[in-house]
């Protein structure tokens, strides 16, 4: 390896109950591209925030371009050299991308200036984004764009990535890497956190294992398969979901005609979507981001109402039902978003039980609710899908995301669905998580419900779905078999499913 950009010794941070960092100690060199690996709750986000100034470790010390470093804010880091741009976006929808790449500028030039070098750099590295469009009328890929030359403008150093691909395509994932391996041709170094091991094989030279705070092992990725990254990771072998042979039922969903206009002007209308799905089947549902996936699961979940008939249960019209109404008859939904949507950040994990599961698991009695018997739902949820966290009685945002999700679709799950909707169940989560969600999502079918997986890891989709659709501008494609689907009928589904008669092959 070069000599390193950046060396942690020994860092050390704790929290009430857990200790996120344990002596953590590797280096990153100048102009490499460095991997950061380990299962939610391992401790990177920690690590990284101690890196970027937002969290002081309690022991342990670094050094960055060989001088002393201890940053006491993001504002410091980034004057020595430190760009992050973080898994979740922070960008305002109503702003151009001028102004929003202005409001995290310590000293920004005039606006007219700040779009020429906007461009310029744009153009630079490939990343084409014009200054003057609307956030809100981006796409996912294109908000990351304006986070990506948010921190070129710096001129960085040091390049920290958090889950830079969860919410992008393969095309858009083909543009990003070409863009970092330009950066590294250039000098820069890039610190990567991903849990997709195969882009980590074909974009990192080092990797560092973390495993509960603690640096388990190293290697160079390009040397290991994507499973023994995992183990790594993990510590045990890595068990591949399996469903047992079952027979659909009749069916439990359907959707005739729906129509639905977004809460939000930035969204999709959903047009004339019809499916059904029965009782022990999986509908996965592909698309690019922002072509009306919350809006579906909206309509679903009774969060946006439609026409009373246009969604059915067991054949009983519910449009018009709201989302507790909805739970209460079997119908429950975990979206995307998971803090702040499908979750509360400052109420803690029994109380965002309450929030779901009141109904369903008979958590109140005479209007009042019965705390012992939510605690108890809670740490069932905990154990069940090895959420970790010091107790039920810590908040949500408390959690990592990943371990987050894994309690907000074990809340769902547990309650013993009629239907289960659910938008990017593993987002964010490591691949034994991904596997653990996925075999649960297998077990529900077998048990008899019927589930709607909507994910844009089209790889997700075919290793769990019976049915295949895609979404494109609010429409969706009629329902294929997903066996036997190839990914050139899977790119011209998702690219025009409206309307196209999609060739068997």
């Amino acid at each position: 390896m070069t000599a390193p950009i950046l060396t942690i010794n020994g860092l050390t941070k704790a929290y009430p109950g857990v200790v996120a960092n344990d002596d953590v100690s590797f280096s990153v060199g100048r102009g490499e591209v460095h991997a950061l690996l380990g299962e939610n709750g391992a401790g990177k986000s920690t690590l990284v925030k101690m890196i970027y100034g937002l969290v002081k470790p309690d022991s342990g010390s670094m050094t960055f371009a060989d001088a002393p470093f201890a940053p006491s804010s993001p504002q410091e880091a980034r004057s020595t050299g430190i760009a992050m741009v973080f898994q979740h976006f922070s960008l305002f929808e109503a702003l151009n991308v001028a102004e929003n790449v202005a409001l995290g500028m310590e000293n920004p030039p005039p606006m007219r200036e700040l779009a020429t070098r906007i461009r310029e750099v744009s153009d630079t590295y490939g990343l084409p984004l014009d200054p003057n469009r609307m956030v809100g009328d981006l796409s996912a890929g294109e908000r990351q764009r304006v986070e990506i030359i948010r921190c070129l403008l710096q001129d960085p150093k040091l390049l920290i990535m958090d889950e830079p691909t969860s919410v992008l395509t393969p095309q858009e994932v083909d543009i990003l890497f070409q863009t970092l391996r330009k950066l590294q041709s250039e000098g820069t170094s890039i610190l990567y956190i991903s849990h997709k091991l195969e882009e980590i094989r074909s974009l990192c030279e080092g990797a560092t294992i973390l495993r509960l705070g603690k640096v388990v092992g190293s290697c160079d990725p390009r040397e290991k398969s994507a499973r023994e990254l995992a183990e790594m990771m993990v510590g045990t072998e890595l068990k591949t979901p399996t469903s047992a042979a079952h027979e659909p039922g009749p069916v439990a969903l359907e959707v005739s005609g729906l129509t639905v206009r977004p809460a939000s002007p930035f969204g999709t209308v959903l047009k004339d979507v019809s499916f059904s799905v029965r009782e022990g089947e999986i509908l996965g549902i592909g698309g690019v981001a922002g072509n009306g996936q919350d809006e579906l699961l909206g309509a679903l979940s009774g969060e946006m109402l439609s026409e009373d008939d246009a969604v059915k249960l067991e054949g009983k019209p519910i449009g018009r039902l709201g989302p507790n109404l909805r739970r209460g008859i079997g119908l429950q939904a975990a979206p995307e978003e998971r803090l702040g949507h499908a979750a509360a950040p400052d109420m803690s994990l029994i109380e965002n039980a309450v929030l779901s599961a009141r109904v369903r698991q008979n958590l109140d009695r005479n209007g009042f609710i019965d705390w012992r018997k939510a605690r108890d739902f809670a740490e069932q949820v905990i154990e069940a899908f090895d959420v970790r966290t010091p107790g039920p009685g810590n908040a949500a945002r408390a959690l990592s995301g990943g371990n987050l999700q894994k309690f907000v679709i074990g809340r769902e799950i547990l309650q013993s669905p009629k239907v289960f909707v659910v938008n990017q169940p593993t987002w964010g989560v490591d691949a034994s998580a991904a596997a653990s969600i996925r075999q649960a999502i297998l077990d529900l079918a077998v048990a008899g419900s019927a589930v709607v997986v909507i994910s844009q890891d089209l790889d997700e989709l075919m290793e769990i779905s019976d049915l295949f659709a895609a979404l494109n501008e609010g429409r969706l494609s009629d329902p294929r078999p997903a066996r036997g689907l190839t990914i050139d009928e899977i790119g011209l589904m998702m690219g025009g499913a409206h309307g196209m008669e999609v060739a068997h092959v």
